[in-house]
């Protein structure tokens, strides 16, 4: 206590006042003397009591703020009288707290980012091992249609890896919050029929029958650039379920108070412990042969919920994956 300076001048000032009140009461008679030395003893003794029990508090609180500083994970929190002192610690106390949470926040995004660029890292890592190996094989390989195979092979892996990586830096974009969605009315036949033009060969080739039931006139609002890409994300997923002579069905259906599009497909469906996680970003199920990288439901579903959707998934009663997409009035 007697480092602090404003202490050490109370203590003289009281000192000099202490002294000349003795002298005084001296003046008059012994007993107002010894009165008043008393008095200032017992004064002066409460007070360095209560002083020293605030500087003990005042001690405390710092101690708390040096633990937050120091990343400790034991927070004390005293108790709560009331008084200045009080406020002072309670107000430092949320203050710590806040900084904690914070902290903890930070933990968990720098882990999450680690184990994104591991996820990132193998998810490219896999197809070009695949693309060195093969080109390896073209190299040495004479015979004109295993060298063509292996040709068509290695761009169907590039093709993967582009769009990998084209997802990966959408993905990135959303998260850093620096796209700007487009407000606009979006027709929903337009809207479903843009989504299907990349794949209406590859449904031909693969003998997919479609079936779409759209009524004319829906309206949705949102931004229709992302939203197609979106749909996209769903039917090359319900693509690669269904596989050859397969069935993809878009149904949509309108009520006053949404607008739901439903993608149903005839594949195998998903297995029920891969039900909740969906949607996680690169997560690939639990089957060890799954091809996707994780990449396009997550996108998908942050595109839809930004623009005030919702999208769920779920096994169908007849067989296979349905998908459903709804807008709110």
């Amino acid at each position: 206590m007697l480092r602090n300076r404003e202490f050490r001048k109370f203590a003289i000032l009281f000192s000099l006042i202490a002294a000349t009140s003795v002298m005084l009461g001296f003046s008059i008679n012994t007993a107002a003397g010894i009165l008043v030395i008393a008095s200032a003893t017992a004064f002066g003794a409460a007070f360095f009591a209560f002083t020293k029990i605030r500087y003990k508090r005042i001690a405390r609180i710092s101690d708390q703020i040096d633990l937050v500083l120091h990343n400790d994970d034991h927070l004390y929190i005293g108790e709560s009288d009331e008084g200045e002192l009080s406020i002072l610690h309670s107000e430092i106390t949320k203050m710590t707290l806040r900084i904690r949470e914070q902290n903890d926040e930070l933990k968990k995004e720098k882990k999450y980012l680690s184990d994104s660029m591991a996820d990132i890292a193998h998810q490219l890592r896999t197809p070009l091992t695949s693309a060195n190996l093969i080109l390896s094989l073209l190299a040495n390989n004479p015979d004109e249609n295993e060298r063509k195979a292996f040709v068509r092979e290695t761009k169907e892996l590039l093709v993967r890896m582009d769009w990998l990586i084209t997802s990966l830096l959408k993905l990135s974009r959303l998260d850093a919050g620096i796209v700007v969605f487009q407000s606009e009315q979006i027709d929903v036949n337009n809207l479903i029929y843009s989504s299907l033009r990349p794949f209406l060969i590859p449904m031909e080739l693969h003998n997919i029958n479609l079936q779409i039931d759209v009524p004319k006139g829906v309206i949705i609002q949102g931004d229709s650039g992302w939203l197609s890409q979106a749909i996209q994300n769903i039917l090359k997923n319900c693509m690669e379920s269904t596989g050859e002579n397969g069935m993809i069905e878009i149904i949509c259906t309108d009520n006053p108070l949404f607008t739901e599009i439903t993608i149903h497909d005839s594949g195998a469906g998903f297995e029920k412990e891969d039900l909740s996680c969906l949607f996680d970003r690169f997560y690939r199920g639990k089957n060890p042969n799954a091809t996707g990288y994780g990449i396009g439901l997550a996108l998908c579903k942050i595109i839809i919920i930004r623009q005030g959707g919702t999208i769920t998934a779920k096994n169908h009663q007849q067989g296979g994956a349905i998908f459903d997409i709804r807008f709110p009035k």
